[in-house]
């Protein structure tokens, strides 16, 4: 079954075929069909399956069917709220991507940037806008962006949104929008929130669910190693030397510690580069430019980047801090083995982290072989925790000359129940998530039944 099936305009296929793509993915087949017949949509799928192109091909379909040739009058005909900036100019790329051949114009807004040339393009006239909700708002504010012709409404990641505390200018936004429109809510989980939410906003849509939702693709090899919180630098070398990584993603779980880490590679002559809130936009976007370029061989990031990094090629990537939560974890992986390729998910688990692996074998249904990383002894005296009922090798000496600790000062296990916006959250096993006291992680700016099927690594 190819893009043709659909019955998508010329221009749109001609973009399709532009970009490469001949194929849909399981969430295209199963998404795109109802929403070109003009149904409200409800997509569940894993990250790095495609979900962008599912709601945005017909999206496009609709709006170039009508006239698209508005003048200096045109007024936005579709919104895309999403959760960071990254996803923002991710969808945005999208947009050109596939409709580069239509007389379709957007503009992306977020926030960390001036207001001005958001201001120019939107005075220019624009028929897309995809945008995050604080944002969005400040404009609707000024009344500088007119939603009165919403046709097409787009919620993307919108369980992160939930997440991150959006739900309530998702909202605001929504009530100014007309009723009448047609509505795509895109998420990676269904929680009872979310349930909730499409309940007051969609009308009679079509569910769509692909891929198991509470396991990484099968293109991704998972390891996981016991190792003292100590010596996890120790172990990064080891294993970026052992493995010949060229292509990392590095997930700290503080800013701090992200920005400890990458000094350490940089001083250790690695090409390396952090990335998390506390970065500028145009820092942000050229740390991802150049490792999208090869200029870095390293990125080391927080939980920020974990659903706005779209980069193509990503062969590892290593959980230095193992997330307190497992939907996260799944998340993080979901950055390598994109699009069919095959990857790498390497956890580092320390003595304080025993309960977060616990939950994500709960999350995915199944035990998770926890072992020492081969050739390798940490410098340190500390016994190398061991998981109950797995018996690790007996690890041989190893690389350990560097300075141990570049993220020792992580939080002690009876303080990981903070979301990285340092709101606290409900164990794995209940989806409901309660507001706490901000915590010091890190905070966002505005990305079933198991399977026995996933590839954990037994050796």
């Amino acid at each position: 079954m190819g893009f043709t099936t659909f019955g998508l305009s010329e221009q749109i296929m001609k973009g399709i075929r532009a970009a490469g793509y001949t194929v849909p993915t399981p969430i295209q087949k199963l998404a795109i069909e109802p929403a070109l017949a003009g149904n409200d949509v409800i997509g569940c799928a894993q990250t790095g399956t495609g979900k962008t192109a599912a709601f945005v091909l017909p999206m496009l379909q609709r709006l170039s069917a009508a006239d698209a040739t508005q003048g200096r009058e045109r007024h936005p005909r579709a919104l895309v709220l999403t959760p960071t900036r990254e996803l923002c100019q991710q969808v945005q790329d999208a947009v050109a991507k596939y409709g580069r051949f239509l007389s379709i114009r957007s503009v992306s807004i977020y926030g960390g940037v001036s207001m001005e040339n958001q201001l120019k393009l939107l005075r220019r006239g624009t028929d897309i806008v995809v945008a995050t909700p604080g944002r969005l708002l400040d404009h609707m504010q000024r009344r500088t962006v007119d939603l009165s012709k919403i046709q097409v409404l787009v919620l993307d990641e919108a369980d992160r949104m939930l997440d991150m505390g959006f739900i309530n200018d998702v909202r605001k936004i929504i009530k100014e929008i007309p009723a009448k429109r047609q509505t795509f809510l895109f998420s990676a989980t269904l929680s009872p929130e979310i349930n909730s939410l499409a309940a007051n906003i969609l009308r009679d849509p079509h569910t769509v669910s692909a891929g198991e939702r509470r396991n990484p693709v099968e293109t991704i090899e998972q390891h996981f190693y016991s190792v003292p919180q100590e010596a996890k630098m120790d172990l990064l070398f080891h294993a970026l030397d052992a493995e010949k990584m060229q292509s990392v993603l590095i997930f700290s779980r503080t800013k701090h510690g992200a920005d400890k880490i990458c000094k350490r590679l940089e001083r250790a002559n690695v090409n390396a580069v952090a990335i998390h809130s506390n970065r500028t936009q145009s820092q942000r976007e050229r740390a991802l430019d150049g490792f999208k370029q090869g200029k870095f061989r390293v990125l080391v990031a927080t939980d920020i980047a974990a659903r706005g990094i779209d980069v193509n090629g990503i062969s590892h990537v290593i959980n230095y801090d193992i997330p307190p939560f497992a939907e996260d974890y799944i998340h993080r992986i979901g950055r390598t083995g994109r699009a069919g390729a095959t990857g790498d998910a390497i956890t580092f688990v320390g003595r304080d982290e025993q309960q977060y692996l616990r939950r994500i074998e709960q999350y995915v249904g199944k035990k998770i072989p926890l072992k020492s990383y081969p050739g390798f002894t940490p410098s340190t005296s500390a016994p190398v925790v061991r998981h109950t009922g797995v018996h690790s090798a007996t690890p041989l000496r190893g690389h350990s000359s560097h300075t141990p600790g570049a993220n020792s000062n992580h939080r002690p296990a009876g303080h990981g129940h903070q979301r990285p916006d340092g709101k606290k959250r409900v164990p794995m096993t209940t989806p409901r998530r309660k507001k706490g006291p901000p915590g010091k992680m890190d905070s966002y700016s505005s990305d079933s039944s198991a399977s026995s099927d996933s590839s954990w690594s037994n050796h």
